[in-house]
């Protein structure tokens, strides 16, 4: 009885994921083996033809070879500075909230200031910080116009706004590190960087496994500061799966094709957790 009065308190969270996760991604799945355009009452059973549309288009493989490329500078960059940062912090007794807070501004700011903000302060030829290189005599290219550069200054942006975010996540696991085993180590002799290596590490690790495949996920799902910085340009150097699908299923109405790549897209992230999944229980086996 007692167990029963538990799956009826979980009921409504059950029915909301049902209602709001599993039938829209059921759907999609229908959908991606169908023609539909979005807005006929008419859906005409395709079976993998637009898969082998999707895969035969030239700006699908660029979609994705940007998001690999996007997804190895995201767990590297803002890894490597939020760790550094928390680090950091983590010796700090002074200001180490205020200096927390400072971090995690630009991830509570909508992507859209953001997107503003760089795009009028830093990227703007004429008003920015690059119009100002230009006016004193240093010919500084467009970072978003260049075909070479314009997906690393969306990176850049989004960067900027990520990495404080896993400074405090970071800073929030170092400090369930027990003391006790820092200061065995510390009185061992060990330096800062061997009471990081074999102490603090150790410790976070699950943490740090667990943000990176949220990363890899949400680097597949990337979507708001390319379509706010570029929309995917400059011919289509910016372009993402999830910009590309967008124009499938906005654009051209060929929503069948839109939720193919809308499933390519879920495969990386579910196998993404699955690796995690098999790493957790190979932890507690252990």
């Amino acid at each position: 009885m007692k167990s029963f009065r538990y799956y009826i308190l979980l009921l409504p969270a059950l029915l909301l994921s049902m209602s709001v996760v599993l039938i829209p991604g059921l759907l999609t799945a229908y959908i991606s083996f169908t023609d539909w355009n979005g807005v006929s009452p008419q859906i005409n059973w395709i079976g993998l033809g637009n898969f082998r549309a999707i895969f035969a288009d030239n700006v699908f493989w660029k979609a994705l070879g940007n998001n690999i490329r996007w997804t190895i500078l995201f767990v590297t960059v803002p890894v490597f500075i939020g760790m550094l940062s928390a680090v950091l912090l983590l010796g700090r007794r002074i200001n180490a909230t205020l200096y927390q807070l400072i971090y995690l501004f630009p991830y509570v700011l909508a992507p859209i200031t953001n997107a503003l903000l760089w795009l009028n302060i830093i990227f703007n030829p004429l008003t920015g910080v690059i119009g100002f290189l230009r006016k004193i005599g240093l010919n500084v290219p467009a970072p978003l116009g260049n075909i070479n550069t314009a997906l690393y200054a969306v990176a850049a942006v989004d960067i900027w706004h990520y990495w404080g975010f896993l400074t405090v996540v970071y800073l929030a696991s170092l400090r369930q590190t027990p003391m006790d085993q820092v200061e065995a180590a510390q009185a061992e002799g060990a330096n800062g960087w061997q009471v990081f290596r074999y102490v603090y590490f150790p410790s976070i690790l699950p943490t740090v496994l667990l943000m990176y495949v949220m990363i890899i996920i949400f680097s597949f799902l990337t979507f708001d500061y390319v379509y706010l910085l570029t929309g995917g340009g400059p011919a289509h150097a910016t372009e993402m799966l999830s910009t590309y699908a967008y124009t499938l299923g906005f654009s051209t109405f060929q929503v069948g094709r839109a939720s193919a790549v809308g499933l390519v897209m879920s495969m990386f992230g579910l196998i993404a957790a699955a690796f995690y999944t098999w790493l957790s229980r190979r932890e507690i086996t252990e």
